[in-house]
């Protein structure tokens, strides 16, 4: 009989119960019971949702408090050494403070998870890392599920992907080195898995999706070998991209099956049919576990059928990859256009097609006619639909030029008369962009949505706070300040509110860290911009300050890449659209006075493909769309970008080629590692390397982020360097957030003082 199962299932709640739970914990207003408890629920109520579904096995594994990749971390026993914890008694509160660092200790680095919009903590390799076991939490998760009736298979980070995501920080020469004591590590790990009786274990190796070199390639069969010997039948799941090109490899392998994506690399199946071994199940990921989109059953059974032809019971259904990048139930959107909310599957009933295609295969399609039906009416809604096409749009798409995405000088020529613009000094300070949303701010947008005060009202309270920022910021002594983005939801989803061509859920939750969660919007139809969307709370804000004002956009792909795009179209002309709908708004912008204008691309190395020999097709197309937003404006407006979070050191020439005056950079975690690689590569332009980390409660002082400038002096000259913090600084509070610019505006003045010192001393 073929099987039903899934790679994962979002750990956050429906209503964001996991959230809400840790940020009460962590302001001190619950006990640790209580997480615990909200904890246990959560994994209570999927685990029920994935059998009511139909599912054969449940995954246990799937649930972390923080991320996955910290919670391996924490089962092995190998956390930083620098923290000091002792990893065979870590508690909860250990856990969180490598995740979020405190008074004492940075936080752990973290960066994106391949090309998803989630971030993973940094697993950090000393010569001296040890795994010598650690906490029991997912052996008691086991228990639960057992306890409950669940048929259980457990999920696990692998050990080859869990070293190649970690960084060296001291004392080896390759990542590899450390392999023959993680491997025992996970032997330990696995064979307590088995005494639980758990049959299945679920191996995650993603970077099989990546170009790896023969060493990463050629551990895989001992690593392997040693692990089949001692653990449960061990299923080798592959995700986000085609491996068709290690199929021989991963066929050879002691493992007693092999899960593909299909979705992602919809090529690959027949390089595994071909030889098959018999003694191997072969899991398919026909349900896209990344895009919301209804599944098309007739389109995923014609690609089913022939692999259950030849495999029958040997042959399991499931989801490409994690259903945690999607939304939780579609059954709670009550405001959604019906037409828009038929075409959408969120995990839950992304679980009831997974089942509709395994009854379809096994039981024949009559046994599922109601769900075909559905099916086919929503590819016939989409396809036909006013809604999704504009003429305008492939108008302006048709007359689009290489002219439009050329800036019309230099940089060199730029930035003599941008400087004589601004007056800026030396090394000048400014924030990312957006400022704490307190409580009054989503008091007041609350009341507006609901109806409860009318747009008037909402416009002064917006107007109220972002009085209250620009003072702040001028009390600080900022050289080029923000408005603070008060009116602001998101980042994202702000932007498509106001654009044709966007849907919004109510519910729509996915994690992207932490707690933090993000709301993305829904792209189902060409892009454009009826009314500009930012002009007016620009123009406001720099009408309380005679110092430059930052008008504050995001870019075309992040707005892409944060979004569940279309996928009747290629993204290039979806990007392409967007672009063309923020360039209008630059013009509005630069109409109004607004001498700096900000297009943040955090999420431009994200959509990167996995393989390397695909990138310069997606760099040519993602460059180009930045450049259609930002090249139509004046020498004398300074173009700012901001990108954070990934590692960016190989995609240098790209992001040179966009051509932003200033970039603003996430490095403060990294201690200015990343920075380095800006040096080496010799970038041209003007650069603000993060001196703090906002993703922290951790206030540094003024001495350690001047410690964090002097480094990135070493690599930029003095004159193009600017001083900001990592990111925006709507997740934190007030008082932490005029507490760290102040230290960070201290050490500015500091290193000027410096400079002028050492040119004193030179002349």
């Amino acid at each position: 009989m073929a099987v039903a199962h899934i790679p994962g299932f979002p750990r956050i709640g429906v209503k964001r119960e996991l959230k809400f739970a840790l940020e009460a914990y962590w302001r001190g207003e619950t006990p640790e019971s209580e997480l615990l408890a909200v904890g246990r629920e959560l994994r209570k109520r999927h685990w029920r949702c994935q059998r009511d579904a139909g599912l054969d096995l449940v995954t246990v594994g799937d649930f972390a408090w923080y991320d996955s990749v910290l919670q391996t971390l924490a089962h092995l026993g190998c956390v930083p050494g620098r923290f000091g914890f002792d990893p065979t008694a870590l508690t909860l509160p250990q856990y969180f403070t490598l995740a979020r660092g405190d008074a004492r200790h940075p936080a752990m680095e973290m960066t994106k998870w391949f090309d998803t919009n989630y971030h993973y903590l940094v697993p950090e390799w000393h010569a001296g890392t040890r795994f010598e076991g650690g906490v029991d939490w997912l052996f008691q998760e086991v228990k639960e599920a057992g306890e409950q009736g669940h048929p259980v298979k457990v999920a696990l980070l692998g050990p080859l992907t869990l070293l190649h995501i970690g960084k060296i920080k001291a004392g080896l020469s390759h990542k590899l080195e450390l392999l023959p004591r993680l491997v025992p590590a996970y032997e330990r790990l696995l064979a307590s898995i088995k005494d639980l009786g758990v049959p299945w274990v679920q191996i995650d190796e993603p970077i099989l999706g990546l170009e790896l070199d023969k060493r990463w390639l050629d551990a895989f069969q001992p690593t392997y070998e040693a692990l089949a010997s001692i653990a449960p039948r061990i299923l080798l799941a592959t995700y986000f991209e085609s491996v068709a090109d290690h199929a021989a490899m991963l066929k050879s392998l002691p493992v007693s099956g092999i899960h593909l994506d299909l979705v992602r690399g919809p090529g690959q199946l027949a390089a595994f049919l071909d030889g098959y071994p018999e003694s191997k199940i072969l899991s398919l990921g026909a349900v896209d576990g990344r895009n919301i989109w209804r599944t098309d059953l007739d389109a995923a059974l014609a690609v089913l059928r022939p692999a259950h032809d030849r495999l029958r019971e040997r042959l399991w259904v499931s989801a490409g990859c994690s259903l945690q990048h999607v939304p939780v139930d579609l059954a709670h959107e009550k405001t959604l256009d019906a037409e828009i909310r038929n075409w959408l599957a969120f995990a839950v009933q992304k679980l009831e097609e997974i089942v509709a295609l395994k009854q379809g295969l096994t039981q024949g399609i009559e046994a599922i006619m109601p769900a075909l039906e559905a099916s086919r009416q929503c590819a016939t809604s989409r396809k036909t639909s006013p809604r999704v096409s504009s003429d305008a749009v492939k108008r302006r798409m048709d007359a689009l030029s290489e002219r439009e995405t050329r800036r019309s000088s230099s940089f060199a020529a730029r930035i003599r008369k941008q400087r004589a613009r601004l007056k800026l000094p030396l090394l000048p300070t400014t924030t990312i962009g957006s400022f704490p949303q307190t409580p009054e701010i989503r008091k007041a947008r609350a009341a507006f949505k609901k109806g409860r005060i009318g747009q008037p009202a909402y416009v002064e309270a917006m107007r109220t706070e972002i009085r209250d920022a620009v003072a702040r910021q001028e009390a600080l002594g900022l050289d080029v300040l923000v408005h603070g983005e008060a009116e602001r939801n998101d980042m994202v989803e702000y932007f498509g509110e106001r654009l044709r061509g966007f849907a919004f859920t109510g519910n729509g939750w996915v994690q992207s860290y932490g707690s933090r969660c993000v709301k993305p919007p829904i792209i189902y139809g060409d892009v454009e911009r009826p009314a500009p969307m930012t002009v007016e709370w620009t123009r406001y804000a720099q009408s309380l300050t005679k110092k430059p004002m930052k008008g504050m956009l995001t870019g075309p792909i992040t707005m892409l890449q944060w979004s569940f795009v279309r996928d009747d179209q290629a993204r290039e002309q979806t990007a392409l659209q967007i672009a063309l709908a923020l360039r209008s708004e630059v013009f509005d912008l630069e109409r109004a006075g607004t001498a700096i204008i900000q297009i943040d691309e955090p999420a431009l190395r994200e959509g990167l493909p996995l393989k390397k020999r695909d990138w310069s097709e997606y760099l040519d197309w993602a460059v180009r769309a930045f450049k259609l937003v930002s090249s139509g404006v004046a020498d004398e407006t300074q173009v700012h970008t901001h990108m954070c979070y990934a590692e960016f050191n190989d995609i240098l020439a790209a992001i040179a080629a966009l051509d932003a005056d200033v970039i603003t950079i996430e490095t403060s975690r990294s201690d200015m590692e990343l920075l380095e690689g800006f040096g080496e590569f010799r970038y041209p332009n003007e650069i603000g390397p993060g001196v703090y980390d906002i993703h922290s409660p951790r206030v540094p002082d003024a001495g350690e982020m001047l410690k964090l400038l002097e480094k990135a002096a070493r690599v930029i000259p003095l004159e193009r360097l600017w001083v900001n913090p990592d990111c925006g600084l709507k997740t934190r509070g007030w008082p932490e957030t005029e507490a760290a610019l102040a230290e960070m505006v201290e050490a500015a003045r500091h290193m000027r003082a410096r400079a002028v010192t050492r040119n004193r001393h030179a002349t």
